[in-house]
């Protein structure tokens, strides 16, 4: 099948673009409109031309297998497409259905006409990729819908519905009932009788009153909002252009900002991050595996984190029941989403219906019987073997054959929990983040026995409920948690050697990390730790946990929680503020230790946090916990708030250049008293830095 088909409705040609599954602009699909439009304009039977994608979508924008690749570059080129379509002698409608996003709305743009569907989703999101339009986008929209509209949705880079447009010089004609095809090819038919004068966007005289002045405004606001990101500043001053130059010179303008853009570490992370999110979708599961059907979830535990689950699966349309030990932490549970709803539908997110038929799906109970219809269990109790055991004995001897058994759990051993089951083929780890029905990241563990089309179902179910799944081998802690341990190990070693919590996490936060490591723990509570290095302790006899948190934890101090922590914290607010008790706490505590304190600087601060990040995501790659680099980077972007400009702690690393991390981590191995667990650089880092290689 040809790549653009071509077909004759009457004295109207229609093209249609047939590149799956987004009708992306690669190559042979630029190459195909061109030589359709050539086709058509050589035909003396033809009197209008429409172009279409069909009655499901329009063009999704560039052909992300083509990134970075020759052929991208390859004329003709969008710009090259778009001035063969406004040269047409003939009308050119642009029929928009479904997305029509990036160079899909510059293509329709450099159309004479535009006719779309109400519900069509038109937008310009290259700022989240770190980059600006580049095929005259930043140009002819302004032309279309006003200088401060255009402004907004390409520095915002979210898509709005044509409906909004309508009246505009962005389209000429809104369906609002009935098929797009046959209304774009009336109004061709009608464009060419009526000898309509063909528009060309770029023609258009931009009448923008004050645009010096809101321009200004805009750089600030920007700016301000966007501090470690390039592209929005960039775009501000591309549209800027499109008020201040001629259009072919505004063209200019904004093709040298969109290249030098491409050349940013930060756009290269956000395309690095664009790119790992899809991959992490891919299982090593034989093709054709089937999938089980979940058309019910069983939640055990109705704390914060199982109302949270339950939030989720209701939101995707999934009835739940949701399971407690007693009366009242059920009634908690319930008041908990109803009250979390309640917030959604005071802010115009949730209609009232929608309110009752989300609290509708979820079902409470205290009977594990009432799970016997579940095809999927999510267990969320107290992270605690013992607990978990009673909780899957009871799972495998009520739940169907074929029912899939999850735990929630974030570091036990999930071969340990399929063990105390007769169907270890069904258990799966389903690792959430708090608070679950705001979290995007979800870990999917796969136990030794997991079967595939557990898994394959599992992936399935994470994007049912709009989730950024990546799936992580056994291990003490998975990946994220595996990791953030050590991480917290460099923290709390930057704490012996003489900084103080604060100093740490301004130097993290001005990294770009939403939080520091001493912000976050009093967050998830400083108990979580405390808990985990005694039961390490006991598991390891001998072998030194102690940490100065176990002296906050044991004066009580757990974090926001009990109004203090690492910080302290006033009534009502969750504004840390430095605590002269904890500072003498840690003076005490390296007295105690024997160590001395030195003078530490924001640039070792950083090094020592995330290089011990990257270092054991080495490690957990080389032993195929994570099955890809990016996996990595996925997990961290999502779920640890690593900045989206860095690309995870693996990308960063290798724009940091791998030799370079091996030689901090030997510096810091050499140190007296070091750790080699947390400094000496892992075998596949050390091996990678040697070859000249990269993670990714």
């Amino acid at each position: 099948m040809r790549i653009v088909d071509y077909a004759m409705h009457g004295g109207c040609a229609v093209l249609t673009l047939t590149n799956p599954p987004v009708n992306g602009l690669g190559f042979d699909l630029r190459r195909g409109i061109v030589a359709a439009l050539d086709q058509a304009l050589a035909d003396a039977q033809v009197r209008a031309i429409v172009l279409t994608g069909g009655e499901k979508l329009f063009c999704g924008g560039a052909d992300v297998r083509e990134f970075g690749s020759p052929r991208s570059g390859q004329e003709p080129g969008l710009l090259a497409v778009i001035a063969a379509i406004e040269a047409s002698s003939k009308p050119v409608v642009a029929a928009i259905a479904g997305v029509c996003l990036g160079g899909g709305l510059e293509l329709a743009l450099g159309c004479h006409f535009r006719v779309a569907k109400a519900d069509a989703s038109l937008g310009l999101p290259e700022v989240k990729l770190g980059l600006l339009p580049g095929a005259g986008g930043t140009q002819r929209l302004p032309r279309a819908i006003g200088l401060e509209a255009a402004l907004d949705m390409i520095v915002s880079g979210r898509p709005r519905p044509a409906a909004r447009f309508e009246g505009s010089a962005l389209l000429d004609a809104v369906v609002k009932e009935g098929e797009l095809l046959p209304a774009a090819i009336a109004f061709a038919e009608r464009a060419a009788a009526e000898k309509m004068p063909l528009k060309r966007l770029r023609d258009v005289k931009l009448n923008a009153p004050g645009a010096d002045a809101f321009l200004q405004f805009a750089r600030n606001n920007v700016k301000a909002a966007n501090r470690f990101l390039p592209a929005p500043a960039q775009c501000v001053e591309a549209v800027a252009a499109s008020a201040s130059q001629p259009f072919d010179e505004g063209l200019r303008t904004e093709r040298a900002l969109f290249i030098g853009l491409m050349n940013t570490p930060e756009s290269r992370a956000l395309r690095h991050a664009f790119f790992a999110e899809r991959a992490a979708s891919k299982l090593d599961v034989p093709a054709g595996t089937p999938l089980r059907e979940v058309r019910q979830v069983g939640i055990i535990g109705a704390g914060t984190m199982g109302a949270g689950i339950a939030m989720v699966c209701a939101n995707a349309g999934i009835p739940v029941v949701l399971l407690e030990a007693k009366q009242e932490a059920l009634d908690r549970g319930m008041a908990t989403i109803r009250g979390n709803y309640e917030a959604t539908l005071k802010k115009g997110r949730l209609s009232p219906a929608q309110f009752e038929q989300r609290l509708a799906l979820i079902t409470p109970t205290l009977s594990y019987d009432a799970l016997r219809d579940a095809d999927l269990a999510v267990e969320a109790v107290f992270e605690s073997m013992e607990v978990k055991e009673k909780v899957f004995r009871a799972l495998d001897a009520v739940m169907k054959p074929g029912a899939i058994l999850a735990s929630n759990t974030s570091a036990l051993d999930l071969d340990a929990i399929a063990r105390l089951t007769q169907r270890p083929r069904d258990v799966i780890g389903l690792h959430f983040f708090s608070p679950a029905n705001v979290m995007r990241l979800l870990e999917i563990v796969r136990g030794a026995a997991t079967a595939p089309d557990v898994l394959a179902t599992a992936m399935q179910l994470a994007r049912k409920l709009g989730k950024v799944a990546v799936v992580s081998g056994v291990c003490d802690g998975f990946i994220g948690n595996r990791m953030i341990a050590r991480y917290g190990e460099a923290a709390s070693g930057l704490i012996n050697q003489g900084a103080l919590p604060q100093q740490v996490d301004k130097a993290i936060e001005a990294f770009g990390l939403a939080m520091g490591p001493f912000r976050m723990g009093d967050m998830a509570g400083l108990d979580i730790g405390w808990a985990i290095r005694k039961r390490q302790a006991a598991a390891q006899p001998g072998k030194d946990f102690a940490d100065v948190a176990d002296r906050l934890c044991e004066a009580g101090r757990f974090g926001q929680k009990t109004g203090a922590g690492w910080y302290r914290y006033e009534p009502g607010r969750r504004d840390p503020l430095p605590d002269p008790e904890v500072t003498r706490v840690i003076e005490q505590w390296r007295a105690d230790r024997g160590h001395t304190a030195c003078k530490i600087d924001a640039t070792e601060i950083v090094e020592r946090c995330i290089y011990a990040l990257v270092n054991e995501g080495a490690r957990i790659l080389e032993e195929g916990i994570a099955q890809r680099a990016s996996d990595i980077d996925v997990v961290y972007l999502n779920g640890y708030g690593f900045p989206l400009h860095r690309g995870g702690p693996m990308k960063y690393a290798d724009e940091v250049g791998l030799p370079n991390v091996v030689r901090a981590l030997r510096r810091f191995a050499a140190e007296p008293g070091a750790n080699p667990a947390l400094w000496a650089p892992a075998p596949l880092l050390a091996r990678l830095a040697a070859e000249g290689g990269s993670f990714n």
